[in-house]
């Protein structure tokens, strides 16, 4: 354990002494199949040391290969890293279905910046009355000044048709994959989804899509009600979110409802920082707990208990202050889009303060995931000069302050309301339905009879915009230099 000792108390000398190493071992020349080997070797010996399902999958034991010329031979056996990768992921698609894998991390850092090649349109995808192969698409929002809003599109705008053709469940990826779009604008006449012959041509492009999509201030009855729109938790925005609360602040509103309906997730940081600026009365108690896998999590005890949670805090990292809102009670609006950092937020207040949930349950996603390069320490510190491939797999769980997680059917509202796709109302109107229902709440804390939504008999097929849609990600600062070997 001498070596941990060391990392212990001169974490950066390790690092030095790992790329030194690494620079007398690696070459930049090498065939194409040696090349695959050394993409291979990153995979899995990043899953190896992070992956949080390692315990169920034997192909991940420290013990399973004697050499690395052994291990070799196991990888020289596979010559797509993304065959590998899928390989060695625990049940995907069933308990693992959040782990992926690029080719190019310089498209990962772009998203986790905001930054997508899009249209600025986000859909939903809903069979169509009567078919279980056709479908239609719904617009639940634009992103202001994208091409999909310069070309007159709005939220409640359908369409089944894309490049003359009808959207199914064989060809819908397909269709939407392509950078140009004409799509057929379709209306509902209460019984038929009818084409309006009304076409609209939009363009993807590289965009910047800030979350802070609306924040703004109602006065009901004697309440002044804060009101945020939040679409994902990126940390590149962070100064809008803190402006968006200093505002309510200044204001000094007395109820909030933020609104997750569409936000998949993000950054555990930001989340940290939102969860601090609704309350402020709870600087240092646990917001939230990480469970890495078992080895992992013995040695993270041992060595850094307190990297094993996350706490409020009234400043960024940055040293920057957080203004607080103090609020004793909030109300959450969540859909199934409302996933992982929207989970984990509404999970982490809930021990602390009123918490109200309207809408449908949300994703069940309470795991995260982190970024891994090839690199000695699988940061983006030095990393491997001969490829770009870089990996985004689930570390670890999360849970509360009194650890409830595992909610894997998501958390479940308060009041069910579910949106209806061909009534969906105008975002930030005190008439949209979702939100009318929170005002209607926070104005006589009464909580209505749930009713079945008609349109609810109109199954949602699933569908993900770009990869990081349901994600939950740490940043750099939470990966330490963990060797399985060695412990």
């Amino acid at each position: 354990m001498n070596w941990l000792n060391k990392m212990k108390n001169n974490i950066s000398y390790f690092w030095i002494i790992l790329v030194l190493l690494s620079a007398c071992t690696k070459q930049i020349d090498r065939s194409d199949n040696d090349r695959i080997i050394e993409i291979n070797d990153f995979i899995w010996k990043g899953l190896n040391t992070y992956y949080l399902w390692k315990d169920m999958q034997p192909e991940l034991a420290d013990q399973r290969f004697q050499n690395q010329a052994e291990l070799n031979e196991f990888l020289r056996k596979t010559t797509s890293p993304e065959n590998l990768f899928q390989s060695l992921l625990y049940r995907p698609g069933q308990i693992d279905r959040w782990s992926w894998i690029v080719s190019n991390y310089d498209d990962l850092l772009k998203l986790f910046q905001g930054i997508r090649l899009t249209n600025g349109m986000h859909f939903g995808l809903v069979f169509q009355p009567g078919s279980q192969t056709n479908l239609f698409a719904y617009v639940k929002y634009v992103v202001p000044n994208s091409p999909s809003a310069q070309a007159g599109i709005k939220r409640g705008d359908m369409f089944k048709i894309i490049n003359g053709q009808n959207l199914t469940v064989d060809n819908y990826h397909t269709l939407l994959s392509n950078k140009i779009w004409h799509i057929e604008l379709a209306q509902w006449d209460g019984q038929t989804l009818t084409n309006t012959g009304q076409i609209k041509s939009i363009e993807k492009i590289e965009l910047a899509e800030n979350p802070v999509y609306l924040d703004t201030i109602y006065q009901i009855s004697q309440h002044k009600v804060g009101y945020l729109i939040y679409n994902g938790f990126t940390d590149s925005y962070n100064d809008d979110l803190k402006a968006a609360m200093l505002g309510f602040k200044t204001n000094h509103i007395d109820r909030l409802i933020i609104d997750l309906r569409y936000n998949p997730g993000g950054s555990v940081e930001t989340l940290q920082y939102l969860a601090s600026m609704i309350t402020g009365q709870f600087q240092g108690k646990i917001l939230l707990k990480y469970r890495w896998h078992s080895q992992l999590q013995t040695w993270m005890k041992q060595y850094y208990p307190d990297r094993l949670m996350r706490k409020f805090v009234n400043h960024q990292t940055n040293g920057t202050s957080l203004p607080m809102l103090n609020m004793d009670q909030v109300v959450f609006i969540t859909t199934k889009n409302s996933a992982s950092a929207s989970e984990s937020l509404i999970n982490g207040l809930k021990p602390y303060i009123d918490v109200t949930q309207i809408g449908t349950a949300t994703h069940g996603k309470y795991t995260a995931s982190i970024t891994l390069f090839d690199s000695p320490d699988f940061s983006s510190y030095h990393k491997n000069p001969t490829h770009k491939w870089a990996m985004q797999p689930i570390v670890l769980k999360i849970s509360n302050a009194v650890g409830n997680t595992d909610f894997y059917n998501g958390l479940q509202p308060d009041i069910m309301q579910a949106e209806n796709y061909f009534d969906l109302g105008h975002l930030g109107n005190t008439s949209e339905p979702l939100l009318q229902t929170a005002l209607s709440f926070i104005s006589t804390q009464t909580r209505p009879i749930s009713s079945v939504n008609k349109m609810q008999d109109l199954k949602a097929y699933p569908f993900q915009s770009y990869p990081l849609e349901f994600d939950m990600h740490l940043n750099g600062q939470d990966l330490l230099n963990f060797t399985p070997e060695n412990n």
